[in-house]
């Protein structure tokens, strides 16, 4: 009698994004190229909850978001986070949804640590997979690949 190993945890990602077919697709990307489970939020209201109640591994905001900016969001979540999550020292790292107008929001994040890169609207998934490599593990264990249903 053989014991498989322990399958770890898939990691967990916060999105918030306004526009729910924007959500859907990005959501089974990551969960499809990604061992991951997404949770996602179309305000920058209930992102904050969840970010407080949940550890992430990777957030992916948009900056334009109904009720607040997605810098002022990551800038809060920032500041809160570590508070909140013992054995944290700081927020997990970002990605941020932009258009070409928020470019001047996001000059002033070009020196954050956190920052993994910027997304352009319409989201291409070719980018999406590409920046989060090295922040979320493979679905399955595979490069790339989804994983065989």
């Amino acid at each position: 009698m053989s014991l498989s190993p322990p399958s770890t945890p898939p990691a967990r990602v916060l999105l918030a994004e306004e526009s729910l077919p924007y959500r859907r697709v990005i959501r089974e990307a990551l969960m499809s190229f990604r061992h991951c489970e997404v949770d996602d939020s179309p305000t920058a209201e209930r992102a904050f909850e969840l970010a407080l109640s949940r550890p992430y591994q990777l957030l992916v905001l948009a900056v334009p978001l109904p009720d607040m900016s997605g810098v002022m969001l990551d800038r809060l979540i920032s500041k809160a986070y570590p508070l909140t999550h013992r054995g944290s020292h700081t927020a997990p790292p970002v990605i941020f949804l932009a258009r070409a107008e928020d470019g001047s929001a996001l000059a002033s994040l070009q020196r954050d640590v956190r920052l993994r890169g910027t997304l352009s609207y319409p989201p291409k998934l070719d980018t999406l997979i590409s920046l989060t490599a090295g922040l979320l593990p493979d679905a399955a264990g595979r490069s790339g690949l989804p994983p065989m249903i």
